[in-house]
This record gives structure tokens, C-alpha cells and sequence, in this order.
């Protein structure tokens, strides 16, 4: 794979993200140029990114600027080989909140990432989907027929971008691909997501910690293994056209994932819901495991490490950087 990004132009959109920064810092390790594209901030902070190694830093070239503004974007995306769209607004509870906010990021902000690349006649846009697009699962393990439920503003923002992408294929033969991650956490995620805040909450002064629903269940895939999928599908070019989970198909609930952090971590506190935490008993999404055999069988793709690996890594970061983390009142 590596003589394959060889100096191979790249663009990253959200790049100042969680998981996007994982995929810059992987991209320029394989040889890739990238242009990491941020959200503009007036501060010049570029979030995830300062966690990156100075060398890995100083050998993006970092855009800041909005993927909602399509000026911007078909500037930025003209001379690009590899376009991975990361760029969305995220946080579930928020979408309750505001939630044109969403359809103008995540659908809008798609749109315009599609058309730019479309006119640039570039080789291949990887669009990031998400599994909440599944909604509560009808049947398990999930697979990429199973039928979309828009069960969070947030999660019918991400159907309707996954159906823009869709329709460019179809409409246009653009070359795209979505890549479906489930639960993804590890190192620099925020203390919005529920395996961060149980860390950060095990690791502070208080006696207990306080979640929302303890009996959901999902299938967590640390953030190197979700990269790894996006460079195997973004390589591969009988993806096209294709969407593809990428998950474990291991599954626990909220309360056993607490429980094995607090046993990492050592602490001894008690589990408790709090009702502040909880989802809309109708937007609640009970159950999230993947079947990710399409992706196995199209790609080189297996999942390198287990749910207490990831852990232990997740909270040596979150230990490392405590003072960056306040634990979460909606994280879920």
C-alpha cells in the first residue's frame, strides 16, 4: 500500500477531527501529500491535529475553511487525486438542538464537497457515512441492506448525505464510495463520546460514574482500524459504487464497556444512569453490531485490535491529557 499513496495528492476534509486526523497522520506516513482541510477558526487552533508528531504536522498543508461555502470547497478539491470526506457536525444531542445546523453541514456541505469533485474529474471521493444511519437494529449483525432509520437529526442528516453520494454515482458516474464505521474511539476523541467521558469520569475525584442508557449495546472499533478501512477502500478500485460497513461484529453494552474501564483503570465506583444522559426514548438506538464480510472479502481489511487494547490506549491518552477532558453531560 505504500508505493500506492506514494506522492499521491490527498485531500482531507474535517481533518482537525478525531478520526481524521488518525487518517492524516496515516496518510503522510505511507507517502501521501495531504491537504488537510479545516473548519476555520479565528484562533488558528487546529484541534486534533496539534496531537500529531511535529514531522507529521509540518508535512500537511492545512486549509482552514468551511465545506458549507462551495467557492471554497471546488478550490480546494480541484488538483486532488483522493478526496476522503470527514467533515460533519457529529454530536448526537445537539442535533435535537439545532438541527438545520446539521442538514447544512452533513447534506449540504456533501453536496458541495460531490460537485467539486465531480467537475475536477478526480479518482476517487471516499464519503464517510455512519452506522447511526441503521437506527435501532431490526436484525443483527447489520448489513449494508439494512433499512435506514433517521431516528436523530443527526443520524437523517448522514442518510440524506449518504443519498447524495449515492445518486452521484448513479447520476454521474463519480466515483465514490461510503465507508459505513460503527462505533469508532481511541486517543484524541472528545469527552462528547461515551468511552471517553467513562474514562475521564474514572480518572477524576468523583465516587460514581453517571451515563445514560447502561443496556444499550454497540460495536466499538478503535480509530486505527477505522483508519485502516478507509485507505483499504480508497486503494481499491472495484470499491466504487459501494458501500461498506466497517466493524467488528463484537458487541457489548454500555455497562460491561464501564465496567472492563474501570478494572483498567483500577477505580472503584458505581455505575449510574442518569436521566440528564438519556436519548429521546424513541431516538434511542438499542442495538449496533456489524457485519463487515462485504468489506473483508472486497479488501485486505481485518480489525487489529480488541476492545481492551484500544482501551488501554484510550486511556493512557486521556490520562496524559486530563486536563483537557470534562466529562460530558449528553454523551451517548
Amino acid at each position: 500500500m505504500n508505493d500506492f499513496w506514494k506522492d499521491r495528492p490527498v485531500a482531507v476534509t474535517g481533518a482537525s477531527g478525531f478520526i481524521a486526523s488518525h487518517l492524516c497522520e496515516a496518510l503522510v506516513q505511507v507517502g501521501a501529500r495531504v491537504r488537510a482541510i479545516t473548519h476555520y477558526d479565528s484562533r488558528a487552533e487546529q484541534s486534533n491535529l496539534e496531537f500529531v508528531s511535529e514531522d507529521v504536522r509540518s508535512s500537511l498543508e492545512v486549509i482552514p475553511g468551511d465545506v458549507t461555502d462551495p467557492w471554497f470547497v471546488s478550490r480546494v478539491l480541484d488538483d486532488q487525486d483522493t478526496v476522503f470526506h470527514l467533515a460533519a457536525l457529529i454530536a448526537i444531542p445537539y442535533s435535537y438542538r439545532a438541527p438545520a445546523s446539521y442538514v447544512k453541514t452533513n447534506v449540504e456541505g456533501t453536496l458541495n464537497v460531490l460537485e467539486a469533485f465531480r467537475t475536477s474529474c478526480g479518482r476517487k471521493l471516499v464519503h464517510t457515512s455512519t452506522s447511526e444511519v441503521y437506527g435501532t437494529a431490526q436484525y443483527t449483525p447489520i448489513d449494508e441492506q439494512h433499512p435506514l432509520q433517521g431516528q436523530s437529526p443527526y443520524s437523517a442528516s448522514k442518510i440524506g448525505a449518504d443519498k447524495i453520494a449515492e445518486s452521484y454515482f448513479l447520476s454521474f458516474d463519480t466515483p465514490v464510495v461510503t465507508l459505513r464505521p460503527f462505533n469508532t474511539y481511541g486517543p484524541r476523541q472528545s469527552a462528547r463520546a461515551v468511552i471517553p467521558t467513562i474514562i475521564a469520569q474514572c480518572l477524576s475525584q468523583s465516587s460514581e460514574i453517571q451515563l445514560g442508557d447502561l443496556r444499550t449495546v454497540r460495536d466499538f472499533n478503535f480509530v486505527l482500524d477505522t483508519v485502516d478501512a478507509f485507505l483499504e477502500v480508497a486503494s481499491n478500485d472495484s470499491c466504487i459504487g459501494e458501500t461498506f460497513n466497517a466493524g467488528s461484529g463484537e458487541v457489548v453494552t454500555i455497562r460491561e464497556t464501564a465496567e472492563m474501564i474501570l478494572r483498567l483503570t483500577g477505580a472503584n465506583k458505581e455505575i449510574r444512569e442518569d436521566a440528564s444522559r438519556m436519548r429521546p426514548e424513541k431516538s434511542e438506538v438499542r442495538v449496533l453490531r456489524a457485519d463487515a464480510s462485504k468489506l473483508m472479502s472486497a479488501t485486505k481489511w481485518q480489525p487489529r485490535y480488541s476492545l481492551e487494547q484500544g482501551l488501554k490506549r484510550t486511556i493512557d491518552f486521556v490520562r496524559n491529557h486530563i486536563d483537557t477532558f470534562r466529562p460530558g453531560t449528553n454523551a451517548i
